[in-house]
């Protein structure tokens, strides 16, 4: 349980797929104009990574990973199918974006219509690959801490976004000096809000670290010290 939540809040804040590896700018900074835009495309993202991260690491485990078709008999065992991954990878993703525009289009024609180029674009969107990536390479255990990664990473961006959103349609009112309306402002508030969830860092370290013990070496060099200095004293008085 203790891993799940850990999983969870750090992908969230300290792992954030824009502040900590700026993944997903394009989306980030084109669809963050108006909080409503900003909360439709980030409830989508949360949905993709939800459903994409599990599948592909089902599709790592199962069929991508060296040694992976052994469940298929013990010929199989050594075939590798890891080049694969990048594909394998963005079909799924490609797949879930398709069902998600449908579904979008069916249900809200008004927030297809702002979302407009940029929903289809998740297909494309680095933060979803990144994801399905960051899971292979972290070498994620079980399929419930790829669910947990999958819908904490998505709420990470879902936060970014609905906070430059929010940020963007306070600083309208503004006095921005000119050079720096539009694009040059939301750059600088970005890399603010970057360096603040940089002191996330430490808020699951703290205890992690085991006390370590003194050497015995040291702790007979420090007395000997102290009795040196005693003894020194008693001469000079």
């Amino acid at each position: 349980m203790i891993e799940h939540i850990e999983l969870f809040f750090k992908s969230i804040f300290i792992d954030n797929m824009v502040f900590a590896v700026f993944l997903g700018m394009c989306s980030y900074l084109a669809v963050s104009k108006k909080v409503a835009t900003a909360v439709g495309l980030g409830a989508a993202v949360i949905f993709v990574l939800a459903i994409t991260v599990p599948l592909n690491w089902l599709l790592d485990q199962y069929l991508l990973q060296p040694g992976a078709l052994v469940w298929l008999g013990s010929e199989f065992a050594e075939y590798d199918l890891s080049f694969l991954s990048f594909i394998m990878f963005i079909a799924t993703i490609a797949t879930m974006v398709q069902l998600v525009e449908i579904v979008v289009e069916k249900f809200s024609p008004s927030l297809y219509n702002s979302l407009g180029i940029f929903l289809p674009l998740i297909a494309v969107n680095c933060a979803i690959l990144g994801g399905s990536l960051f899971m292979q390479s972290r070498e994620i255990e079980t399929l419930g801490l790829a669910v947990n990664y999958g819908i904490s990473s998505g709420i990470g961006w879902f936060l970014a976004i609905l906070a430059i959103a929010s940020i963007r349609e306070k600083i309208r009112y503004s006095n921005v000096p000119g050079p720096l309306r539009g694009l040059g402002i939301t750059f600088i508030v970005t890399g603010l809000m970057g360096i603040g969830f940089l002191s996330f860092g430490g808020m699951l370290t703290g205890g992690d670290e085991e006390v370590k013990e003194v050497p015995k070496e040291v702790v007979v060099d420090a007395t000997d010290i102290k009795k040196e200095i005693e003894n020194q004293k008693k001469i000079v008085n």
